[in-house]
């Protein structure tokens, strides 16, 4: 009795326990909730009820109202194209440059290698050294970019590019040097170059791929980062060398690179790619027959001229014969041959109009090949429409073409001197400062000139306080100056220096409500001059609808 009496409150007891368990972690749980939400509740009504009084909305502009400083630290990489409005986009180049990177890398390392092998066998005895052979040598899968491109327009035989280069590559460049019995590898990863390189093509000639040369230069030092491994270790790891190696390289590339210093790279020899004068061709018109009727009475003004493809020279012409359809000239005329392989001649066939524009009667070509050398050929040739072979056209009677021809060689002896090239820049005369220079303005023409009330141009340039003026011309829209202006300066023109050049119309009657007139103007940096030495180029008049003027600077030294 007295045990089950005391099982009995044991397990009540335990049955009480539980009970009160389950309760207090409902409870609990309960209170969990509700607390959590009445504190939610709380919350978002401070939030909401108890803001600070004394915060501002940000005031909202749109870009086009920065000014440039807000904008570079808004976007520090703002493309120069962007910035700078002499700067072309060079999204095209970018896109060729990623399809072709793969076999530019290869060629381009193969290039490096032929430069940098004599330049390492002429280096490596100062250091007795074995050896030094590249182990390795890719650009990686990641292609430079462009970020724009300016070009100077000079009016000489070459072509000025001023690139802004950008390269976060993958390289993997890894050479092998040998001294004293010993080898050790140095690893190039992760090169960063940003540099802004000027690349010159000069001279322009005539053949492809119409430029003999490059020239290669720096305007400002470059930024160079890299990674360096040696025997598998960074090396750039230990202390102080990183800053070293980094300035270390940017000196060493400004001395041999930066401008006004630069790499020249021979693609093909200049004398022989501007392909000098190699011997004589005379041709003598002699008569054409049977020539397509074009007048209303039945008869032509038939007339002849002459050309070599290739050459810039002006047409030759023969006289106008009247009236006939069968003239007969016996005309003739001597051409300069620079390439008998590939030049021809090409002869057109006009009728002489009194009124208006010349009718074309016919045309055709003679390749120069097809002539021997110091023998007199004559030759009938059809006259044809064009020169399409599958153009139906030429299958009707234009009449024919007598010419005689007679191609002479040069022997060693007539072959003609080299001239001195006539692009030089003069150098300044006697006199001039020695920090300074002479600058040279010279006003060559002007075109689509139109005033509201009279076009008598004249020029006028102002330069530092000083004043030019060129003659006045009456009546002329496109007036051809050819004057020059000097301007003799203690130092060469700095970047935020300007020629202004205004063309001005003076009435040439008296007492007229509109004396002068201005047809436009433009301002242009000098800087450029200095480091170009001569620049010849053709620029947009502002306020002018279609007006232009070409100005020619020079910056000579002494």
């Amino acid at each position: 009795m007295h045990l089950s009496f005391h099982y009995n409150l044991q397990t009540h007891s335990y049955w009480h326990r539980l009970e009160m368990g389950i309760l207090s972690s409902i409870l609990g749980f309960c209170g969990f909730g509700i607390g959590t939400s009445i504190g939610l509740v709380i919350g978002y009504y401070m939030f909401i009820y108890f803001q600070p009084t004394d915060v501002k909305h940000p005031l909202i502009r749109p870009m086009v109202e920065q000014d440039s400083e807000t904008l570079q630290r808004m976007l520090s990489e703002i493309p120069l194209w962007v910035k700078n409005p002499d700067y072309d986009r060079l999204d095209w180049l970018n896109k060729f440059v990623e399809i072709m990177w793969p076999y530019l890398d290869k060629a381009i390392c193969k290039t490096a290698k032929t430069i940098a092998k004599p330049i390492i066998a002429e280096q490596i005895p100062k250091y007795k050294i074995d050896s030094v052979d590249f182990e390795v040598l890719t650009l990686g899968t990641l292609p430079p970019t462009f970020q724009g491109m300016k070009v100077y327009v000079t009016g000489e035989k070459e072509l000025i590019m001023e690139l802004s280069l950008k390269w976060a590559g993958n390289p993997n460049i890894t050479v092998a040097a040998k001294a004293f019995g010993l080898k050790a590898t140095v690893q190039v990863v992760d090169l960063q170059v940003f540099a802004s390189p000027r690349i010159t093509l000069k001279p322009l000639v005539p053949t492809f791929p119409c430029f003999s040369k490059i020239f290669v230069s720096l305007m400002e030092k470059p930024h160079v980062d890299f990674g360096l491994k040696l025997l598998g270790a960074d090396a750039m790891a230990i202390p102080g060398l990183y800053r070293f190696v980094q300035e270390l390289i940017k000196d060493q590339v400004a001395n041999m690179y930066l401008w006004p210093k630069y790499l020249e790279v021979t693609i093909m020899d200049p004398k022989l790619a501007m392909r000098k004068p190699v011997g004589i061709l005379t041709v003598k018109v002699l008569k054409a027959t049977k020539l397509k009727k074009k007048d209303l009475m039945g008869g032509a003004d038939p007339y002849v001229k002459l050309k070599l493809t290739e050459d810039k020279l002006p047409s030759k012409k023969t006289t106008v014969k009247h009236k006939t359809l069968n003239p007969e000239w016996n005309e003739e005329f001597h051409l300069s041959v620079r390439d008998p392989e590939t030049q021809a001649l090409e002869f057109m066939v006009y009728d002489w109009e009194k009124v208006g524009r010349h009718d074309k009667m016919g045309i055709n070509v003679i390749p120069l090949s097809e002539l021997t050398p110091d023998e007199s050929k004559v030759m009938t040739l059809d006259i044809l429409k064009n020169m399409d072979p599958n153009d139906a056209q030429n299958e009707k009677s234009r009449g024919q073409l007598v010419l005689e021809l007679l191609y002479k060689p040069f022997k060693e002896d007539e072959m003609p001197e080299d001239k001195e090239d006539s692009n030089e820049v003069q150098k300044a005369p006697e006199g001039t400062p020695a920090s300074g220079g002479l600058l040279v303005v010279h006003i060559h023409e002007a075109e689509d000139l139109e005033g509201k009330h009279h076009t008598n141009p004249h020029v006028r340039l102002l330069f530092k306080g000083e004043e030019r003026r060129t003659k006045h011309f009456k009546k002329n829209r496109d007036p051809r100056f050819n004057e020059e202006f000097q301007f003799m300066l203690e130092e060469p023109p700095k970047a935020h220096d300007r020629l202004h050049v205004e063309v001005v119309s003076t009435s040439s009657r008296m007492g007229l409500l509109h004396p002068k007139e201005n047809l436009g103007y433009v301002d242009i940096n000098l800087a450029d001059v200095v480091s170009n030495r001569r620049i010849n180029e053709k620029h947009n008049l502002i306020d002018s609808k279609n007006g232009r003027i070409q100005i020619e600077l020079q910056w000579r030294t002494s």
